[in-house]
C-alpha cells in the first residue's frame, strides 16, 4: 500500500512541515564545512528536513569554496 500525502506535509510520515533553519556539514576529504541557519522545511513529527533547489547550490557553492581554499574546519551561518 502506497500513502499519498498533501502538500505541505512529510512524505515520510505525513506530518505538517514547516519552515525553520537547520545545520548542514560536509566532509569533503581533507576537511570540513558547517553551515548553520540553513533556511529549510522541517517535519514537526519526525524531524526529516528538506533544502530547496536554490539553498542547495548556495551550500554547494560554499563547500566547493572552502574545498578549493583548503580550509580543514570552515563553520559559516546564512542567516
Amino acid at each position: 500500500m502506497t500513502r499519498t500525502f498533501g502538500p505541505g506535509h512529510c512524505p515520510l510520515c505525513g506530518g505538517d512541515r514547516t519552515p525553520g533553519r537547520v545545520t548542514f556539514s560536509a566532509d569533503h576529504g581533507g576537511g570540513v564545512v558547517v553551515i548553520r541557519q540553513v533556511p529549510a522545511s522541517v517535519c514537526g513529527q519526525c524531524g526529516e528536513e528538506w533544502i530547496d533547489d536554490a539553498v542547495a547550490a548556495e551550500l554547494e557553492r560554499r563547500s566547493a569554496d572552502a574545498r578549493k581554499r583548503g580550509a580543514q574546519v570552515e563553520v559559516l551561518s546564512m542567516a
